[in-house]
Order: structure tokens, then sequence, then C-alpha cells
């Protein structure tokens, strides 16, 4: 994995990237872009853009490589049209076909917007894509890679039936491609509107809808992130993306735990993985899910100290990470969640000493337990080599 900061000769944003070169000749990039000045909104997106345009253009990336962008907002609801407004972070109708995903999750002080973006590039040809809506889908030989963002359903007004409603709406588009929750889904992520009153509603819908759908702790579950977070839609509680591969096939997947150093999550109550890889005929995808500072029985290490908690929950993913043989410098692009504003700074030059110019984006997201002061997620890429298997 190669880290760099581009310098796009803009003083009021950074651009941190990260390439996996594939040996096939399909690389993979992750981008985080953010503002390092104030300004208004319309300012930042606009430096925001000009940033990852001239970063693009540096790699001789075209726009039409983009898989997904996500748009960490301060004020969602009031930046709505600020960013339906830009060209890179309209919804639904872009360009360049492209998954958008926005979320009210402040990337703190100067930004009022950050970017993470996911490219892949092909050097055999232009990729097949296909927009429908907020549903991208990605044609790679016999594989197919969906990824579906801002999943809503407003019709009540508490968490755990609008979590019921999102999942019963994603299984029907799941259903529409042939595709099932249990076998074909590897990845999700629920953004909860106030969580430390919301989580333990979508906890409930979650598990019930799971285990009748055969995710169960005698099979598996998801690897996920449910984490602080608001949608545009103010009636909105639940928001779910989500990350799905049609043609898989069962040997291709592996799911990740690490015993002596986090308890599965079923011990307290909730129901995703830890981590799943995905391995393909030149490489494998280590999917972590939002992981903090807890021991192998559940409970919460340094309560209180967001340093050593976040020393832990490296610990932890880089015991996550050697189970499917890769280790923390696999890793393409750190999402940091912090629950207290005043922690942002500590969180951020943490992580900049340990990991250099990888890409970080650091949010003001609270964590699902209020003792929790900090969560990570990501995705590493490591090399293999397995002719038998699909090709990414």
């Amino acid at each position: 994995m190669d880290f760099y900061a581009h310098d796009c000769g803009m003083s009021c944003v950074s651009v941190n990237v990260s390439r996996f070169r594939g040996p096939s000749g399909v690389n993979e990039y992750h981008l985080v872009v953010q503002p390092t000045e104030y300004g208004s909104i319309d300012a930042q997106l606009e430096w925001v853009a000009c940033g990852y345009r001239s970063t693009l253009e540096s790699m001789g990336l075209s726009p039409r490589t983009a898989i997904l962008r996500r748009f960490f907002c301060s004020d969602v609801q009031n930046q709505a049209g600020a960013l339906e407004a830009c060209p890179i972070s309209r919804c639904g109708h872009t360009a360049d076909p492209c998954a958008v995903s926005w979320v009210g999750q402040p990337p703190g002080p100067p930004a009022k917007v950050s970017l993470w973006a996911y490219h892949v590039n092909d050097r055999s040809g232009e990729l097949e894509t296909s927009l429908r809506g907020s549903h991208l889908t990605l044609r790679r030989g016999e594989l197919s890679h969906h990824w579906t963002t801002g999943i809503t359903s407003t019709n009540d007004t508490t968490s755990y039936h609008q979590t019921r409603g999102i999942f019963e709406r994603y299984n029907a588009l799941l259903c529409e491609q042939g595709m099932t929750l249990a076998d074909h889904v590897l990845r999700t992520w629920l953004f909860v509107r106030d969580i430390d009153a919301n989580y333990q509603g979508l906890v409930a819908a979650r598990r019930e809808f799971f285990a009748e759908h055969g995710l169960t702790a005698d099979t598996h579950f998801i690897a996920s992130s449910g984490i602080g977070g608001s949608n545009a839609d103010p009636a909105a509680i639940v928001t779910l993306d989500a990350y799905a591969i049609s043609g898989v096939q069962p040997e291709q997947i592996r799911f990740l735990a690490a015993p002596d150093h986090l308890s599965p999550t079923y011990v307290y109550g909730v129901t995703f993985e830890r981590g799943t890889s995905v391995a393909y005929r030149d490489r494998k995808h280590v999917i972590i899910s939002g992981t903090a500072s807890i021991d192998h029985q559940g409970k919460i290490l340094y309560p209180g100290d967001v340093s050593r908690q976040l020393d832990r929950t490296l610990e932890n993913i880089e015991a996550l990470l050697k189970h499917a043989g890769a280790t923390l410098n696999d890793m393409s692009a750190f999402i940091v969640y912090i629950r207290d504003p005043s922690d942002c700074a500590t969180a951020r030059q943490q992580m900049r000493d340990r990991f250099g110019q990888a890409p970080i984006a650091v949010l003001v997201a609270p964590v699902c337990r209020p003792g929790w002061l900090i969560e990570v997620e990501g995705t590493a890429v490591v090399s293999e080599s397995n002719p038998e298997l699909p090709p990414f």
C-alpha cells in the first residue's frame, strides 16, 4: 500500500491518498479531502472539489473510476442545498456514475465538510458501472459489486420501526438483484441520530430481522458500523449505507475473530461481525467493522482516556487483521469516530504519528456505548494468488 499527500497547490485543502497496485493491473485508491481553513459551506465544497479533481488529474484517473464518495457534514440539514448544487456531491444524477453518501458527522474545525472517495482503475478498459437512484452496480466479470446509500424509512417515529423498515426496503432491493442478506451483503453502516437514546431500538430490530433471514450466532452476521450520524431529512432516525456482491462464493468469504482481544458481539447483545475478508484471484479485501477499546469479555478498557482507548482500538484491529493475513500497514483508509469534539486534535495527531500520510478522516460521531470515546473502521487490501477464484 502506498500512502502520500497530494500537493494540489491550494493551502486551503489537504488531500491524502492510498494506492493499492494490483498484480492484474487493477488498482484501488482511497482519498480523504478536507478543508484546512475556515469558510462557508459553498467555499469549502469548492475547495474540496478542486482538490479532488486536481488529485485525480495528477494520478491520471478518469472521474468514471469513482465508486463511492461519502461527504461528512457538520450540519447536513442546512448544507443539503449546497451539496445538491455541487457536481461531485450531487446524489443520484452525477455526471459520472458513482454512489454518493451524505452523513451528518462533523469533521472538526475548520472543516464544515470532508470527503472520503474510493476509486477503481482497470488499465484494460473503462469500468462497467450503472447508477439507479442511490444504488451503484459495478460489474466485474462473474461478480457484481453493489453500493447502496441513504436508505431511510420515516413512516414511524421510533428507531426500532425505522430500522425494520430500512432492512425491509434493502432486502427488497437485494431480491430484485437475485441476492440475499445472508449470502451477499458484506458491509453495512447504520447512522443513528442521538445514538445514546436510539441505539437499543436499532439493535433489537436488526437482531430480529437478521434471525428471520438466517443470520444468527450459529451462522454469521455482517461487518458493520453502528455509529452516531444524522440525515438531511430530520425525520430519519436511522440511515443505512451498504455493500453487497452478487456472484460471490462462500469459499471467498471468511469471518474474522480475535478472541484473546475482543469478545464476540453477541456477548453484549449486538449482531455484527468484527471483520470479514473477501478473497479474489490477485488480492484480498479485509473489512474491519467499527472497533473500539474493548476486551475479550466485552468490557470497555481505559474509560475516560481517549489516547489509551485509541491505542487499544488499534491493537484490536491489528489482531483482527492478523487473522486475515494482513497488518495495519495494509489499511487503505481510516475512519475515526470520536464522542468529544475537543478530542479531535489528539486523535488526529496520534493517527498521523502512527500512519503518516495515510487517508484519515476524524469525525465527531458518538459510539454506541457512552464509555467508548473513540472508534475506528476501514478496509485493508493485500496481494494474493488464488488462480481458482474470480478476479476483482
